[in-house]
């Protein structure tokens, strides 16, 4: 793991999650295994999210092709 995928992912992990939990909450969705579901599927999209920023990055990245 680079420490591009881990700075990427302490910040979008969260973020999803609270969405995820947050919709649940506006849909009306008050029970326990709802806001954890949400904040899983939050927490999994997350890292794929990082994960795929991190590797678009360091593909592009200029000073890697030297």
């Amino acid at each position: 793991m680079s420490r591009l995928f881990l700075f990427l992912a302490m910040m979008s992990v969260p973020t999803l999650a609270g969405v995820g939990v947050i919709i649940m909450l506006t849909l009306g969705y008050y029970d326990w295994r709802a806001m954890l579901s949400a904040a899983v599927v939050g927490a999994v999209g997350g890292f794929l999210v990082a994960w795929l920023v991190a590797k678009r990055i360091q593909a592009t990245d200029p000073k890697d092709s030297l």
